[in-house]
């Protein structure tokens, strides 16, 4: 019970940060790299800056030979990361994400669509005017400014990841990263940042799936260390495992103060 009041209140890191390149760092020291990288990837998504980071890292390290496997869930900067890689790995019952970024909990796309209204609204009658000033006040200044620059730059770095890789072999890689782009990055597609985007859905926007039902014994392999790590994450105080299949692991877990 204290872990999940902990983790409800957003006091540990469960999101992707910085300190998991440390976490990376560890796991892929001696590993022979020329053979590339599976990843396994379980995560609510988190910092666009730490992705931007952790991707290049790893792109360094595996010289872009670099398969992200999603056996659940892969959200935001999770679907950020799974984009950066050859291909993606999913089953009927996985999911990826939209990448609009949030700031501060908002979706920079939801605010600046709101101001954009207020805005119209206004101009066309200023007695709106006493209805939308409480409802912009709430933003602190530069606000906007700085989800635009947000939404600029997480597009930016996802659409180089796809050019350089998952989408190079397209007739038009830039169409192809464009058209990924267009509803994953796109708030007033998605509708929300919680959307869960389907394996046959991801594959209808251009996005390189394969399906994990089509080898059932990498199928079983992949669910048995999912459920495990599930559920060691459920029944301990680890809130977050990086680990490599030697057995290396990096475990953040919760501290409680009695």
């Amino acid at each position: 019970m204290e872990k999940e009041m902990l983790l409800s209140q957003g006091l540990v890191g469960v999101e992707v940060n910085d300190g998991d390149k440390n976490g990376f760092m560890a796991t892929i020291y001696e590993l022979d790299r020329s053979l590339g990288l599976d990843l396994i990837l379980h995560t609510p998504g988190g910092d666009v800056a730490a992705t931007e980071s952790l991707v290049d890292y790893l792109r360094q390290m595996f010289q872009n030979d670099i398969r992200v496997i999603v056996p659940h869930l892969a959200m935001s900067a999770g679907t950020m990361i799974a984009l950066s890689a050859s291909e993606i790995l999913m089953g009927k019952h996985s999911s990826l994400g939209p990448i609009d970024p949030q700031i501060g909990g908002l979706p920079a796309h939801g605010v600046i669509e709101e101001f954009l209204q207020a805005k119209a609204e206004i101009a066309a009658d200023a007695t709106t005017l006493a209805v939308w000033q409480p409802i912009i006040a709430k933003y602190p200044p530069a606000f906007i400014g700085e989800c635009a620059k947000a939404i600029k730059w997480a597009d930016s770095i996802v659409r180089a990841w796809l050019i350089s890789c998952m989408c190079a072999d397209a007739p038009d890689p830039d169409a192809a990263a464009d058209k990924i782009l267009a509803e994953l990055a796109s708030h007033a597609l998605t509708l929300s940042h919680s959307r869960h985007i389907s394996a046959a859905r991801a594959a209808d926007l251009g996005i390189k799936v394969q399906m994990l039902e089509e080898d059932p014994v990498l199928q079983e392999a992949v669910l048995t260390v999912h459920h495990a790590y599930v559920q060691t994450l459920a029944e301990t105080a680890a809130f977050k495992i990086i680990e490599n299949h030697r057995g290396v692991a990096f475990i953040s877990s919760v501290q409680v103060q009695r």
